[in-house]
């Protein structure tokens, strides 16, 4: 999310009188790679680009590539193969191992529906998962679409551009198991009858939103370390009490009396940041109310479990549903102590939660580190 909004803003400062642009998305990796699907770079025909699709060893050749597309004005897959044993292949000497598929589609300013005015839309729209489809290559007679074109999903209505009902139902199919898994994929749909489409479905999910309810000092690095990663975030606390440099950085300042305006949503993080006893023992309740997936508590586990049993002695017990959504004590076992160390624990286990993943030793992973999708 933030190199999507990082592209936004440097496509809105091109000045288009004088600059062309293309954008390069990866739209399908087998085996190994750096970067995953949706990794995208925009480049400028004045040799400056912004994002990156691998984690260096193509991004010189995707600069020619991309004005190469710019001077042809045609939209153009590339295939990046690193697994061959070959010095000279891009990529091999810095650690690739897969085959990667890039789609280099030169940007009209004049379009309203170019990949970036699509994604500029979306980002504009309130808190939402958007499902983006991406034509990759066509086979056969297609007069209602060409490659490059970008089609937002919210209906099945917004297949009817493809004037091609069989291949539209398996289209429509396999959305809905990307939606269902939230993962993007690419495919090849073929209806048989000499018309071959292949598109990347893309689920692009908003950003993690760290609602931080607190305003000590340890509330500062936290803040700084995740708005590094992208990542959106909400102090909730009597703005005369938060810092100054604090406020500087996030995206709002809730007092705590509107914490039920606050949007929460799939993608929201709550932790209990007060240091003081009572005022979590007061919250916890109000922040499992919400739909939040993630809250997390400061403290040693004697301390949450004694406030767990107060609140039951009270006659407001933790339901045993909301005990896997809470996380105390919060963060990763990584031996942090100073306030910096405990802010890069807790946005590990944040990222981590949301990720589906237990925060253990890569070298210990059974499976391969990223989930393999492909048609």
């Amino acid at each position: 999310m933030k190199e999507i909004k990082a592209i936004i803003a440097g496509y809105d400062q091109i000045d288009r009188q004088q600059t062309q642009a293309a954008l390069a998305t990866v739209v399908r990796v087998e085996g190994s790679s750096y970067r995953r699907t949706g990794a995208r770079m925009l480049v400028m025909n004045d040799g400056l680009w912004i994002g990156g699709i691998s984690g260096g060893c193509l991004e010189g050749d995707a600069l020619n590539r991309a004005r190469l597309a710019i001077a042809q004005a045609t939209p153009t897959k590339i295939t990046y193969d690193t697994t061959t044993d070959d010095e000279h292949q891009i990529g091999v000497g810095l650690g690739c191992n897969g085959i990667i598929d890039v789609l280099f589609t030169p940007l009209d300013f004049t379009d309203a529906a170019n990949p970036v005015e699509v994604l500029k839309h979306c980002m504009n729209e309130r808190r939402q998962t958007h499902v983006l489809i991406t034509i990759t290559g066509l086979q056969g007679s297609w007069d209602t679409i060409k490659e490059g074109d970008v089609i937002r999903y919210t209906s099945a209505e917004n297949l009817n551009v493809l004037n091609n009902p069989l291949i539209q139902a398996q289209l429509e199919q396999r959305l809905q198991e990307r939606l269902a898994k939230g993962v993007s994929a690419p495919y090849r749909l073929d209806n048989g009858l000499g018309s071959v489409l292949d598109a990347f479905i893309e689920i692009v999910s908003p950003e993690i939103h760290l609602v931080l309810w607190g305003h000590q000092y340890d509330v500062y690095p936290l803040t700084r370390l995740v708005k590094e990663l992208g990542w959106r975030v909400t102090i909730v606390a009597n703005a005369l009490k938060v810092n100054r440099k604090i406020a500087d950085l996030v995206d709002e300042v809730v007092h705590p009396d509107r914490f039920s305006d606050i949007l929460f949503d799939d993608y929201t993080a709550i932790v209990l940041m007060s240091h003081d006893y009572k005022t979590d023992k007061q919250n916890l309740p109000v922040a499992l109310a919400t739909k939040a997936p993630y809250i997390g508590m400061l403290g040693p586990r004697v301390r949450s479990e004694k406030l767990w049993a107060e609140l039951a002695d009270e006659g407001k017990p933790i339901e045993a549903a909301d005990f896997p959504r809470i996380h105390a004590p919060v963060g990763l076992d990584i031996g942090a102590v100073s306030p910096e160390e405990i802010a890069l624990s807790l946005a590990a286990e944040i990222r981590a939660s949301f990720s589906d993943r237990d925060g253990t030793y890569l070298r210990l992973r059974q499976s391969t580190i990223h989930v393999r999708e492909h048609a």
